[in-house]
């Protein structure tokens, strides 16, 4: 039982540095996307993610720790996880940025997307996994945290809108799909597989709808591609967010109730805003102090077994 805690709360660390990671790259996210163009920006930083973790997997070797060596050794099964959640991800990244090209502000995105934590728990449903009461009280509470955190305006739903949402429902199939295969596979090589994959998807878009077939147009593109406002944020993204940020999602899900982990990541939003309050000097308001506590609280309800969920579960036995 210690060491089932000890590897939630090792697993739980995990997730906070990447929520961590992924908060601090939403400054690099908006800086980069308006200086390279999103698809440049995202087709760029993953092939960077996946070129990261290259060197790293040769070096590791036989070393990897990995959970089945059976199954993390049938290539079959890795290379089918990691194109599956390449594909997931890709779709997820560029409906998100289609929704916020066609004008959803990053506050009211961030808190449509975040609403993956209420999909996931939903999804887990239909593969048999269910959750505790205090579970369901934490999603609600961090949806409300959340709501406080992002949103500076009435909750109306147009088309944009509606793409993020849908974002949102792919990024907590990706959450799904990382719970189904992290156990089977090797986490980190499934992880330069999804970049890869994703940074391919990624192309033909970059270089169709941003650097076009116009001379005129193509050198704008290089100039902008370029500059250091351009590279700076994709190095970050692509380095850290991607290559490290995806991958300790990978590992640090590998054993965790896929809706907890999902509540954990929802820090991100919690980070976002820090990190522009310190980076860009951004002021925080009573509304959103108040929107971080409350996720806080959130996610440490979540991880307390109340007894109620233990009687519950003994009752469904007997």
């Amino acid at each position: 039982m210690k060491e089932d805690n000890k590897l939630v709360l090792r697993h739980s660390i995990l997730l906070t540095i990447t929520a961590l990671i992924w908060g601090i790259a939403f400054v690099a996210q908006s800086k980069g996307g308006a200086a390279a163009g999103p698809f440049t920006f995202n087709a760029i930083r993953n092939i960077i993610g996946g070129a990261v973790l290259v060197p790293f997997i040769i070096i590791r070797g036989k070393k990897a720790d990995n959970i089945d060596k059976k199954n993390s050794n049938d290539t079959k099964l890795l290379i089918r996880a990691g194109v599956l959640c390449g594909i997931i991800l890709s779709s997820a990244s560029m409906v998100q940025q289609y929704g916020l090209n066609m004008g959803t502000s990053a506050g009211k995105a961030g808190f449509l997307t975040a609403c993956y934590i209420m999909i996931v728990p939903l999804l887990g449903l239909f593969a048999g996994k269910k959750c505790g009461i205090n579970i369901v009280f934490a999603v609600a509470l961090t949806l409300a945290g959340l709501y406080l955190l992002c949103m500076a305006d009435s909750l109306r739903f147009e088309l944009n809108d509606l793409l993020i949402l849908l974002s949102a429902f792919l990024f907590a199939l990706h959450i799904i799909v990382i719970d189904h295969y992290s156990p089977l596979v090797d986490g980190v090589k499934m992880s330069c597989i999804q970049f890869f994959v994703c940074g391919l998807i990624c192309t033909p878009f970059m270089l169709i709808l941003e650097r076009g077939f116009e001379a005129e147009k193509a050198a704008e593109w290089v100039g902008n591609l370029m500059s250091w406002d351009a590279w700076i944020p994709i190095l970050y993204a692509g380095a850290l967010s991607c290559g490290i940020g995806y991958t300790l999602q990978i590992v640090g899900q590998a054993g965790m109730d896929p809706t907890i982990a999902s509540l954990i990541m929802s820090l991100e939003s919690v980070f976002s805003v820090l990190a522009a309050w310190v980076i860009q000097g951004q002021k925080l308001s009573t509304r959103q102090l108040g929107g971080c506590i409350l996720i806080f609280t959130a996610i440490i309800l979540a991880q307390i077994p109340l007894k109620i969920g233990i009687m519950t579960e003994r009752t469904r036995k007997v």
